[in-house]
């Protein structure tokens, strides 16, 4: 008998699902219809919106960006609406309550990655930086290969690739040296305290106009102090530079052409020179104190 009434219990079971399932079966249709012309409308949205926001824009992360959260937004909605024809809004509702739920898990777990990728964002949206730019920050230098939402990859002079949290560039001070298109150069050098400092001013200045490329800015001598063995100058100049070797070959050029021009005109530049000290009390040489040694 229990076999029996459990066997009728299956039976009307099924009988109530095949009758719900034949019932629902044009609304599920319907559904199906919905979700297919939601996710064409998508494709046909995100494609313009690509078009529009790139007249405005030539940020393609940004543009991505957009695109995709445009398409998922309609995609959800089509899907909610999917949902309320087949009459399960209680459904959406509980679907809608687990993902607060979850999406407040994962906002603790995840806080890093979430950082990294709103930093993403606005470093996209404020661009203070492109690929191919040449920027400074935590301590590396490079240039920028690419950016997305998680990090930035740079490439150092030396050639490794260095991936960097986009919260980490976000938060703290970088420098772009390509945004202007141009830097100075500070060129250090030292002459005898023997040599005519106007004469090295203007030997020099002539020395580095020689090489410097055209510029608007002129070039600037300044002396800085009495060192221990010469005068101390700096002499500063700008180049234009776009990358790495625009800057070290104008410097290059500089050290060679200062010292080619102050060898023409008899300019020394000094090295560091140790006197050598005899005696008890100093200041005598070092045959003065062996004469006097063997003659004691």
């Amino acid at each position: 008998m229990e076999v029996q009434e459990a066997y009728k219990l299956v039976t009307e079971k099924l009988e109530v699902w095949l009758n719900t399932a034949v019932e629902m079966l044009p609304n599920l249709a319907i559904a199906l219809l919905v979700i297919t012309l939601f996710y064409v409308i998508s494709k046909v949205v995100k494609k313009y919106t690509g078009k529009i926001l790139l007249k405005t824009t030539s940020n393609k992360t940004v543009v991505g960006l957009a695109q995709t959260v445009i398409g998922v937004s309609i995609l959800g909605a089509g899907t909610f609406v999917a949902l309320g024809i087949l009459n399960l809004d209680g459904t959406v509702t509980s679907l809608l309550a687990g993902a607060g739920i979850i999406g407040l898990a994962l906002g603790f777990a995840f806080q890093d990655i979430a950082a990294n990728f709103i930093s993403g964002i606005l470093l996209s949206i404020r661009h203070p930086f492109g690929i191919g730019d040449i920027i400074e920050t935590n301590d590396y230098y490079g240039t920028v290969q690419k950016l997305n939402l998680r990090n930035t990859m740079i490439k150092t002079p030396q050639g490794q690739i260095v991936y960097i949290p986009n919260k980490e560039i976000y938060e703290n001070p970088f420098m772009n040296f390509t945004k202007t298109n141009e830097r100075r150069i500070d060129f250090q050098c030292g002459v005898s305290y023997g040599d005519d400092l106007e004469k090295v001013e203007n030997v020099a200045i002539e020395a580095i106009n020689s090489v410097q490329e055209k510029s608007d800015k002129d070039v600037e001598f300044f002396y800085e102090e009495f060192g221990g063995s010469s005068i101390n100058f700096v002499v500063r100049f700008w180049v234009n530079f776009k990358e790495n070797p625009d800057f070290w070959g104008a410097r290059s050029k500089a050290i060679v052409a200062i010292k080619k021009a102050f060898d023409e005109n008899d300019i020394m530049i000094p090295f560091p020179i140790r006197t050598l000290d005899f005696g008890i009390r100093g200041g005598e040489k070092l045959d003065t104190m062996l004469s006097e040694n063997q003659a004691g």
